[in-house]
Formats: structure tokens, C-alpha cells, sequence
């Protein structure tokens, strides 16, 4: 078995691995109960109305189907290629979250 510690990343891999981890986490937030769980406990913000939240999920949707902005994830990038692992730390994971709060925070606050 190959390990993975050896593999070599090219940015098409990267960019494979990123859109996945991305699309991934777009896809817990069309689930109703867990956007709401999470505009509670991150925004303080107890109820959503039915308009808002299809409002949310219909940018969500839309962002599922774009490419993922590479200057973004610049530094998650950088990590992968230095180490030569797709370890997502703690860290890196705020780069994904940071795609969904800028639609939470276009539709509760704007």
C-alpha cells in the first residue's frame, strides 16, 4: 500500500481534494436542522425565517456548482505542498467555514 506521506500533490489534486472537503461541508449546511443549529450557536441568532433560510440555500447550491477560489485556500495549499499531506488541521478548517459565513452573513445581516 502507497503511503500517503509520499504521494506528490499536483495542483489538480489539490484542487480535487479542496472542492471535496468544500462541497462536503455546503452539503451539512442544506440540511435545515443544521443550518439553524449553527446560526444559534454562532451567530446568536435563534430563528431563520422560511424565506432566509431558502435564501441560504439557494446561494449554497449555487456555490456547490462554482470552482474553488484557489487565492482563498492560497494557504491551505502551501501547507499541502510543504508537508506533502492533505492533513486539514484546525486551522484550515476556518477556510471552509469562511465560504459559508460570507452567505450566512449576506442573508441574516444584510
Amino acid at each position: 500500500m502507497e503511503d500517503i506521506k509520499h504521494t506528490r500533490w499536483t495542483d489538480d489534486t489539490i484542487a480535487e481534494l479542496i472542492l471535496k472537503v468544500r462541497n462536503d461541508l455546503l452539503k451539512d449546511f442544506l440540511d435545515d436542522r443544521f443550518l439553524k443549529t449553527y446560526v444559534n450557536e454562532q451567530f446568536k441568532i435563534k430563528e431563520l425565517s422560511h424565506i432566509c433560510v431558502e435564501f441560504i440555500r439557494k446561494d449554497l447550491k449555487e456555490l456547490l456548482q462554482t470552482p474553488v477560489d484557489m487565492n482563498h485556500y492560497r494557504s491551505l495549499i502551501t501547507h499541502i505542498r510543504e508537508t506533502d499531506t492533505a492533513s486539514l488541521s484546525e486551522g484550515n478548517e476556518q477556510l471552509f467555514y469562511a465560504d459559508v459565513e460570507k452567505v450566512l452573513k449576506r442573508h441574516i445581516y444584510e
